[in-house]
């Protein structure tokens, strides 16, 4: 029954667990520009770690588009036909504008971007049981699920790299959700809902978006953090319940959504973490599970600053040179 998809396709050996496509980023007419996301975040990621000499292009894995085929492992087809209307999309991307484009454009120019990078987590998921870790240098999309988009996200990634895993590779039964963007994991949490084989532990700002009740039953171990949350609370918190998830339900894999809009000074995120203490958030979530000998899937988010890109590249570097990675 499971379809034939190119993303299960074995890499070049020799490439690092890294997935990325210059696809990933959105660049049209300055209108990227009008949201507060950095919509070329994700190649500036890459060019930092380029020039720090720890990647090369062939050295990565190079993410495809999942087709609509792939999509419809989690999504239905009504959602997908909704995207199909520009003014959707204006809303789920929250750049309003788009509302006003040819659909065509919206999706060579918006959905095309958001499309390979949920192609690049699903191989991601893959290549973690494989080598033990993989980190796709975006998606993190967890505000989509099956039937509904919103916060920037058009598709439900998380839930489909797990579905994919649980459907396609031996071995995988049970997953773990790791949660830290800023902000609620609703999408995946109505997905996984009632679902056993999932446990999910995320820590959020209460007070911003979405604020969704319904979904917060589907969290295990919720970490409700107050405006202006700062790195000692902050990471003492994570270190206690990272090790207290992964110690309550032993999963097959991690799915690690690492947002950096918990810095300091994030228009939306509202939590003043420091650059350093991200780079010991990430740190301390990968000795957890590489502890255990969990493989571990990560994943870029949430993070709407300029500075954001070097954060992220220096949190890498940072696994890299502690070897866990």
């Amino acid at each position: 029954r499971p379809h034939r998809t190119e993303l299960y396709e074995e890499p070049p050996p020799g490439c690092l667990p890294i997935v990325y496509s210059p696809d990933y980023n959105i660049t049209f007419m300055g209108l990227e520009k009008l949201h507060p996301f950095d919509a070329g975040k994700w190649g500036k990621v890459i060019n930092f770690l380029k020039e720090e000499k720890l990647i090369a292009d062939d050295l990565i894995v190079q993410a495809r588009e999942a087709t609509d085929e792939d999509l419809l492992v989690v999504h239905t087809r009504r959602y997908l036909n909704k995207l199909k209307w520009s003014f959707v999309v204006a809303t789920i991307t929250e750049i309003p504008p788009v509302a006003f484009l040819p659909n065509f454009v919206v999706q060579r120019k918006v959905l095309k971007p958001l499309r390979t990078q949920t192609g690049g987590t699903i191989m991601a998921g893959k290549l973690a049981m494989d080598r033990g870790w993989a980190i796709n240098v975006g998606g993190g999309f967890h505000h989509c699920s099956s039937d509904k988009g919103g916060g920037f996200c058009a598709y439900a990634d998380i839930t489909l790299a797990i579905k994919f895993l649980f459907e396609r590779v031996q071995g995988v039964s049970r997953a773990t959700i790791i949660d830290l963007d800023a902000h609620q994991g609703n999408g995946h949490e109505r997905d996984f809902m009632d679902d056993p084989r999932v446990y999910i532990m995320d820590a959020f700002n209460r007070y911003i978006y979405p604020g969704d009740g319904f979904a917060k039953r589907a969290i295990k171990r919720k970490v409700e953090l107050e405006w202006g949350t700062e790195d000692t609370e902050y990471l003492q918190k994570v270190h206690t319940h990272v090790e207290g998830a992964l110690n309550e339900f032993r999963p097959d894999i991690v799915v690690y959504n690492a947002g950096t809009d918990i810095l300091d000074g994030d228009p939306l995120g509202g939590l003043a973490i420091s650059p350093q203490g991200v780079v010991k958030r990430d740190e301390l979530v990968f000795r957890a599970a590489r502890r255990r000998g969990i493989p571990v899937l990560m994943l870029t988010s949430g993070g709407y600053q300029r500075r954001t890109a070097r954060v992220i590249a220096d949190s890498i570097l940072n696994l890299h040179g502690l070897g866990l990675i």
